[in-house]
């Protein structure tokens, strides 16, 4: 016998939609439960949840309107347990092949909340979705810290990338002279020209000053003289001494004027030009090397940037590694970036059929025990890919239960009005509805009446 516990038979009676059904769902493959709107085919599914789940499926309002018999299940399992559920308040029995009775917490351990709810995980989130995959092939923390690394070089690269654009941009529009040289050009030589002939021009004006000074000394002394003249008499010996002084003043201011005369101021407006000269290539120097140094700095941010690409290429070849050395539940399957991708599409992308096929999958895998999957609302899938994806399921030895609207060849089970024939024994014409059985009648009794009455045609078990 497999390991995997499936669904060998169900009865219901009395559970919402549902008066009494019973069937037999393939081991393997697809059973298809098919009628139209609002016949029970969704109750079918919630009965084998709430049956094997416990209370947490137990329906709103479970009994059935208009009955006056409390709702019943029964499922049988491929491990032997028979499961009941039946009386007011839908007490819990759980025996095996020798008798022997357990629970819901036996139940429990072999029983995928997944299989009993596949919406739950379709309707999760891309991040939940993949967490419950990664957790399953037990890669989880590994796989999120190779997330966070790839990430983090991700963003890194991408800063450095805008860094380096906006870097090499600015670059490029700097002002570039071709014609500079490398290097700064020295203006200390010329400079120290202009303060020579600076000094050189100042001592000119001092002499200049010097002779001015000697020439109004003279203009004294001569008024003195003429003073002197009229007390030569009394001064002679004072006139001669001034006659001397006035001699030599003479001659000093003479020679003081003379040399004042050649005296020529040298010009400094050619070096002025050559410094102004020297100022403006420096100017062009200083700007070819802010432009140099702004498109070194790109080119290094360049460098970093590729530096940070082999990471996040590292990081991503480490993860896929990581994700091909893992035991995944299903061939194409795999995560990226935090969302799970079945041959190349993430979930949005996928078909509803490889939707299916995925979730399908997971819920197996999250128990591998539990060997069924209930699926509702099939009828999103045409027969062809429903006839694909029943085949893929017995492949993989998955039973699957799911609805229909429909009543075509995809279904093999037929709900009508609360109860289930199969399809091909369609009940006649005008055969009189099964009569509702006595509350006060025992349970197997109206089991039994009920199985009689269900191979007349009415229901098939």
């Amino acid at each position: 016998m497999s390991s995997k516990v499936k669904i060998t038979a169900l009865e219901a009676e009395n559970v919402k939609r549902v008066k009494a059904v019973a069937l037999e769902p393939a081991p393997d493959g697809l059973t298809v439960i098919g009628g139209r709107n609002g016949q029970g085919k969704t109750t079918v599914l919630d009965a084998i949840a709430w049956a094997l789940g416990g209370e947490r499926y137990r329906p709103s309002e479970p009994h059935r309107d208009g009955s006056v018999l409390d709702p019943r299940l029964r499922v049988e399992l491929s491990n032997g347990l028979v499961v009941e559920r039946a009386g007011r308040n839908s007490a819990l029995k759980v025996i095996d092949r020798e008798g022997r009775r357990g629970g819901q917490q036996l139940l429990n351990s072999f029983v995928g909340q997944f299989a009993l709810d596949l919406p739950k995980f379709m309707e999760s989130s891309a991040a939940e979705k993949a967490r419950t995959l990664l957790e399953v092939i037990g890669v989880g923390e590994e796989l999120c810290r190779l997330e966070a690394e790839e990430r983090a070089a991700y963003d890194k690269r991408t800063l450095v990338g805008q860094q380096e654009r906006q870097k090499r941009a600015l670059a490029e529009e700097m002002q570039m002279w071709p014609d500079a040289p490398a290097e700064p050009v020295s203006a200390a030589d010329l400079v120290q020209r202009q303060t020579d002939i600076l000094a050189r021009n100042a001592e000119n004006q001092r002499k200049r000053m010097e002779a001015a000074e000697a020439s109004r000394r003279a203009e004294a002394l001569a008024a003195d003289l003429v003073r002197i003249d009229e007390q030569m008499a009394d001064l002679e010996s004072r006139r001669n001494a001034m006659v001397m002084d006035l001699q030599e003043a003479s001659d000093t201011a003479a020679l003081a004027a003379k040399t004042a005369e050649q005296l020529v101021d040298e010009a400094t407006d050619a070096i002025e030009a050559d410094i102004a000269e020297i100022d403006a290539v420096n100017a062009k120097v200083r700007d070819n090397r802010r432009r140099a140094d702004a498109l070194a700095e790109a080119d290094g941010l360049k460098c970093e940037y590729d530096a940070l690409t082999e990471a996040v290429e590292a990081a991503r070849s480490a993860k896929m590694a990581l994700l091909e050395g893992a035991d995944l539940p299903l061939p194409g399957l795999s995560v990226e970036s935090g969302e799970l991708v079945y041959n190349g599409r993430r979930w949005d992308g996928m078909s509803g059929s490889d939707q299916l096929k995925v979730s399908a999958a997971i819920a197996r895998a999250v128990k591998p025990e539990c060997g069924f999957v209930l699926v509702d609302k099939l009828e999103q899938m045409d027969p062809g890919t429903l006839a694909e994806f029943g085949e893929w399921a017995a492949s993989e030895g998955l039973q699957v239960i799911g609805t229909r609207v429909a009543s075509d060849d995809t279904c093999q089970i037929i709900i009508e009005d609360g109860t289930s024939y199969a399809r091909g024994e369609e009940p006649e014409a005008g055969a009189a509805a099964a009569p509702e059985p006595d509350p006060d009648e025992p349970t197997a009794e109206r089991l039994e009446a009920l199985r009689e009455y269900g191979s007349t045609g009415k229901w098939v078990i």
